[in-house]
């Protein structure tokens, strides 16, 4: 593909043919993909990104499927960017979210791209956040992220979105207790699906109810029940995502730079530390880089901690077997999911900066291990090999 081709004019006008063309080039990070998104980041800033999130099975697609035709009929113009997993073994994937949401896919005002993780970690894909700023830049209203089905450490999509959506299944009763140190704190919304379903009352109970779920400075994360199928409780969704959106603003991750960081790595937010503390507009360009060195990193704690914003350090002090990750190195957190650095490669990232948020809020330091023979053995865990202990401190 001709980088040259591909109309910026067009883009911006909203050409589904212009969009369709930028997306694969963008996705696949072929040649020119980097000068498009440089060229796109001046137009970004209006959209509002929703992040979608939960486990597998829970009808996150479904659920999309009817937000789409509220915001239709809000005369509302939307994007998706969904993600599907794909296979280990052929590296290839179904992208059967696309399928879920046929009905809205046909309206004029809605635009849904299907990609594959690819093997990236963390629930999306490595160039989700190059896409999202396409669909910002070319004016849609609302930008819809939907992650691969997450466990508890796939929270990258705090990265990205000004909203999270945490769509949770009907019977997850005591399973709150286990979970709710991951994915579960990221939400600004808390969304019981299939909410007709005997579980649904309880499990929606559970989360009303469960300590340390649900608090966010200037705003009470909301549960709400919704039956993807036939659209109950949809429209009160919506209202509550409008609610949040007029509460925390939107274009969060342009000021973090997180746009750009995942077009090139799957390592943390290493934008130009120097840009961010000295005041630089979102929608600069932005350096993105696979590892941060410890001067960026410490450029850009000083700078969130001007800007108020707590801060977590996160340090590995031992690693043992086949881990890849130094001992010493660094991966600082802000209170909104921002990051820099990295600990792991990608692998353990998410479970750390959950870890991380959780002690920004109560103060507490924790020691974490990560890896095979830990009680913590999770899938990342698995995957990885090796295991990693690693502290985590509030700074100041």
């Amino acid at each position: 593909m001709n980088p040259d081709a591909i109309d910026l004019e067009a883009i911006l006008a909203g050409s589904r043919t212009a969009l369709a063309r930028a997306a694969t080039l963008l996705e696949n990070d072929r040649p020119g993909a980097q000068a498009l998104h440089e060229r796109l980041l001046g137009h970004c800033g209006r959209a509002h990104v929703v992040g979608i999130t939960g486990a597998p099975g829970a009808g996150k697609s479904t659920l999309i499927n009817a937000l789409l035709a509220e915001l239709v009929r809000r005369g509302r113009r939307a994007a998706v960017l969904a993600v599907d997993p794909s296979s280990p073994v052929t590296g290839g994937a179904l992208l059967g979210d696309r399928v879920r949401m046929g009905d809205a896919a046909e309206h004029d005002a809605i635009f849904i791209r299907s990609v594959s993780s690819r093997g990236h970690l963390g629930g999306l894909s490595r160039t989700a956040g190059r896409i999202i700023d396409l669909f910002d830049a070319a004016g849609f209203d609302t930008v819809i992220v939907e992650t691969v089905g997450t466990g508890q450490s796939e929270v990258e999509i705090a990265r990205f979105a000004d909203t999270k959506v945490v769509v949770c299944p009907p019977g997850l009763g005591d399973e709150v207790q286990a979970i709710k140190g991951g994915v579960l704190e990221i939400a600004d919304l808390l969304v019981v699906n299939k909410g007709d379903l005997p579980a649904a009352a309880r499990t929606a109970h559970d989360l009303q109810t469960s300590p340390g779920l649900r608090r966010r400075e200037g705003w009470q994360v909301p549960v709400l029940r919704t039956v993807a199928t036939t659209g109950d409780g949809v429209g009160a969704l919506v209202d509550r995502i409008d609610e949040h959106a007029r509460a925390a603003g939107r274009g969060r991750r342009l000021a973090t730079g997180s746009g750009a960081a995942a077009g090139a790595t799957s390592g943390g937010t290493a934008d130009a530390a120097a840009g961010v503390a000295s005041g630089t507009v979102p929608g600069a360009a932005v350096t993105a880089a696979p590892q941060a060195s410890d001067e960026e990193l410490f450029q850009r704690i000083r700078a969130w901690r001007a800007a108020g914003k707590g801060v977590a350090l996160a340090t590995v002090v031992r690693t043992w077997g086949s881990s890849p990750r130094a001992e010493g190195s660094h991966l600082a957190v802000e209170e909104g999911g921002g990051f820099i650095g990295s600990v792991s490669g990608g692998c353990v990232e998410g479970a750390v900066i959950s870890e991380a948020i959780g002690v920004i809020a109560d103060g507490k330091p924790k020691l974490l291990d990560f890896g095979v023979s830990d009680e913590q053995a999770w899938e990342v865990g698995l995957a990885c090999g090796g295991k990693v202990q690693v502290y985590v401190e509030r700074v100041g």
